[in-house]
């Protein structure tokens, strides 16, 4: 049997000097959480430190990611790619052990974490997307699919409200396979939460529909393990087991207090937790006996060889199965998808159609959806107004027992920001190409779960109804006005308003091909027109030339409009109106412009040439287009109104004679009596 104690302390001993060694992070949560970390991932955690990635895993989340030398450790001495000269470099400029996890940077680290509440949120998600894959591909006697989500959260994860949102997920999908362990050490930075943390965790849960174990002894290994395995036989509900732990276990002076939580323990208290913890050893000196108990290498290459011959065995009786899930798992889309794609986009345009881009989504999302099993949608309690739900898509139901039926669309709730996080948590999982909708105003509610994908640069696609003051009579609590300009700020968000059908199935084709990235379609209530196109192949660029001076009978451009969405259409009413005086004005449309700023600079100059005043036209704040040098913009800096959208433009300056009025002003010429 391993020596329990060893393994525990040789965890306290690298988070206490890493952190001492950065003179910055936290070490409390690492050296807490020890004997927590010694039963799950010596006796229960799937894994093979040299194949990180293996597909059959069990995915594990620090959702209390400042506790970060804690999986550091953890991969460390298990066997990943990750050196003693790695955990001297925490917290240091380009090491693979950045201050909190990230996905990408260092091996073993399944989801970036840190913003409390969306590691839990995630895992919500790696654990449906298991739950979904399982019904889909695994066959009697091949169960290809068949691994756990491990979660360790403390009261912070717990106190934020996606927590909440999640949690009550997972219990209504009987997310079985979903095992969270709670530190329960009654610390955060501020002291003891007693004042401001007062739970009943135990019977949160129990509502939520979690089978509760505990609270056990999380310094006893014995007792954390035999609670492991009793989660592990739920059939039906995931598992929340409370484990009462000491922050900063071990320090003879830190123990349980708010001064281990988040500062280096000082040379003097890690001399005297190395004498209370038996551990004589220099700093970063680990010995080869603890090593050897923790190394997880030899029981990994068992486990994902045994898997191994489970799929030889299955893609030898389902070779259309197998190809399709080892794709799917790729992430990587089918063959013919580019010609779907172009033959969706030419039929749009084609239909020329009248209708809302909300609308024009749902036209694109039944010709990807019917071709794409991966995409999995939702809405946020929303679904007859952002309109995510298509044919092929059925609502997402359990039975009595867990299991899923073949339905590919969700029901979040009213839960916008605990949807965000659990698409991450999907898109990270593998094997779907999550999206789910929103009001537009309401992405505030889900914006740090939006930048937590383009940090980790997973596809996840959101559909962003209700654009603007075009919404009409909800008015300004529900009216965008600043979420446009404040999106395409997120680094890595493609950001697209499309301004017809076409565009918007461009904007979901590029949504969907685009592997690394994030996407936001933002997209009206109201009917718009189709814009009349000379082609096709310049919308994926995020802005191309709609409509030419010559166009209007005139030959050289004067001035250029730029113009996004619905108000696209006053662009182009504008500049029939200026083309009556001579005027001649190119016209811009610019659903992306996130993908344009990526274009080279020939292509942007033969766009928006030199010389040329520019006037851009956007139903949201001003600010954000002085960047395309622009002399001025039609825009809106206040909120909005209750009113008809018709009124609401009208009164706001969104009518074709403001914006021509405009583009005489940018020419110095006087404008229409």
């Amino acid at each position: 049997m391993a020596n329990t104690s060893l393994m525990a302390n040789a965890i306290r001993a690298l988070a206490m000097d890493a952190v001492q060694q950065a003179n910055s992070g936290h070490p409390g949560a690492p050296m807490g959480m020890a004997e927590i970390a010694v039963a799950l991932w010596s006796r229960h955690l799937k894994h093979h430190p040299e194949q990180p990635a293996w597909p059959d895993r069990d995915r594990f989340v620090l959702s209390n990611g400042h506790g970060s030398m804690l999986i550091y450790a953890l991969l460390h001495l298990t066997g990943y790619a990750l050196s003693i000269d790695d955990l001297k470099a925490f917290r240091q400029m380009h090491s693979k052990t950045p201050g909190h996890p990230e996905v990408g940077i260092t091996p073993g680290v399944e989801t970036t974490t840190g913003p409390l509440g969306q590691g839990i949120t995630n895992a919500v998600g790696f654990a449906l997307a298991e739950k979904l894959l399982a019904a889909e591909f695994n066959r009697p006697g091949y169960e290809i699919v068949d691994h756990r989500t491990y979660v360790f959260l403390g009261d912070g994860c717990l106190m934020e409200g996606i927590s909440h949102e999640a949690c009550a997920l997972a219990g209504a999908w009987k997310l079985n396979k979903l095992i969270a362990l709670y530190d329960d050490n009654g610390i955060s930075i501020d002291g003891e939460v007693t004042p401001w943390f007062i739970d009943d965790s135990k019977k949160r849960f129990e509502a939520y529909g979690w089978n509760v174990i505990g609270p056990v002894d999380g310094h006893d290994v014995a007792a954390v393990d035999a609670a492991i395995a009793q989660a592990k036989l739920s059939t039906d509900k995931p598992s929340f087991i409370i484990c009462k732990t000491q922050i900063g276990k071990g320090s003879p002076n830190r123990v349980g207090t708010a001064k281990a939580h988040g500062e280096a323990l000082g040379h003097e208290e890690i001399k005297l937790t190395r004498e209370a913890l038996g551990w004589p050893h220099e700093p970063f000196v680990v010995p080869q006996e603890a090593y050897a108990a923790w190394n997880g290498n030899a029981r990994g290459a068992a486990q994902q060889a045994s898997w191994q011959a489970l799929f030889d065995g299955y893609r030898a009786e389902f070779p259309e199965l197998a190809v399709e899930y080892e794709r799917r798992v790729k992430g990587e889309l089918p063959a013919n998808f580019a010609q779907i794609a172009v033959d969706t986009v030419v039929a749009a345009h084609g239909k020329a159609e009248t209708v809302a881009t909300r609308k024009a989504s749902q036209l694109a999302l039944e010709a990807f959806t019917a071709a794409l099993p991966e995409l999995l949608g939702g809405s946020a309690d929303l679904t007859g107004s952002n309109l995510t739900n298509t044919k092929s898509t059925p609502p997402l139901r359990f039975d009595d027992n867990g299991a899923p039926n073949a339905g590919r669309h969700i029901n979040y709730g009213v839960r916008e920001f605990g949807m965000a996080a659990i698409m991450n948590g999907v898109a990270l999982h593998g094997g779907y190409i999550p999206y789910g909708g929103t009001f537009l105003t309401f992405s505030d509610y889900s914006r740090n779960a939006i930048r937590m994908a383009a940090l980790m640069k997973q596809r996840v696609i959101h559909v962003f109804t209700h654009d603007s003051i075009g919404l009409g009579e909800d008015g300004p609590t529900h009216q965008s006005i600043e979420h446009a300009a404040s999106l395409r700020l997120i680094p890595g968000l493609d950001v697209w308003r499309p301004a017809d059908t076409a565009e918007t199935a461009v904007a979901w084709a590029c949504a969907i091909q685009t592997k690394n990235r994030p996407t936001a379609l933002l997209l009206s209530r109201q009917n718009l027109p189709y814009a009349p196109k000379a082609g096709l192949d310049e919308i994926s660029r995020g802005a191309y030339v709609l409509a030419e001076a010559e166009e209007v009978g005139l030959k050289k451009p004067q001035a250029v409009i730029l113009a996004t969405g619905s108000e696209v259409q006053l662009a182009l009413h504008a500049q029939a109106l200026l083309a009556q005086d001579k005027i001649a004005v190119r016209v811009v449309s610019v659903p992306s412009t996130t993908v344009f700023d990526r274009q080279d600079e020939a292509y942007k100059r033969s766009v928006l040439p030199d010389g040329l005043p520019r006037v851009a036209v956007e139903a949201g704040v001003t600010d954000f287009w002085w960047k395309y040098g622009c002399a001025a913009v039609v825009g809106i800096d206040t909120y909005g109104e209750s009113a008809p959208a018709g009124v609401l433009f009208k009164h706001f300056g969104f009518t074709a004679e403001n914006v021509a009025d405009t583009v005489r002003a940018a020419l110095g010429r006087s404008k229409k009596k």
